[in-house]
């Protein structure tokens, strides 16, 4: 009999608009973690009426219509899928401060995180300034000892 796999939390953390949602949906898609070409199809046709085509890899994760129409994730979106050595947990965190009582709540039952930062750079110098994210994500998962 062989070794048990390993099940492991990966959260997806960083500042709102950062590109969280869109980058867990891209993992879920192509590890075929619970979506479809179907499923991804409708949801591309449902971001282009829209006006949001770049939306439709961050609405596979997203469940609430809520979520569609602000454009934002309100409540942990969780996937899973498997790989040769992990049972693999894909849990995308809010962002926006609005619900980051809900971010909170996930990680601390992480086992690692993936701080997304936006390359852009405005992007970049307002989730480093004083009233950004960049920082108050990473220390909040360096305090409850997320790897």
């Amino acid at each position: 009999m062989g070794k048990e796999k390993v099940h492991i939390n990966i959260y997806i953390i960083g500042c709102v608009d950062s590109g969280k949602s869109t980058t867990a949906g891209h993992l879920t898609y192509y590890t075929h973690g619970g979506t479809d070409e179907g499923t991804t199809e409708n949801l591309k046709k449902e971001a282009a009426v829209m006006r949001v085509g770049s939306f439709k890899y961050a609405w596979v994760l997203h469940k609430l219509k809520a979520e569609h129409v602000q454009g934002v994730t309100i409540v942990l979106s969780i996937w899973k899928f498997e790989t040769s050595k992990y049972y693999v947990t894909i849990v995308d965190a809010p962002g926006h401060r609005k619900f980051f009582k809900n971010m909170i709540i996930g990680t601390c039952q992480a086992d690692s995180a993936v701080l997304i930062v936006a390359a852009g750079v405005s992007e970049l110098e307002a989730g480093n300034s004083k009233i950004g994210q960049i920082h108050e994500d990473a220390l909040l998962a360096y305090t409850l000892l997320v790897k």
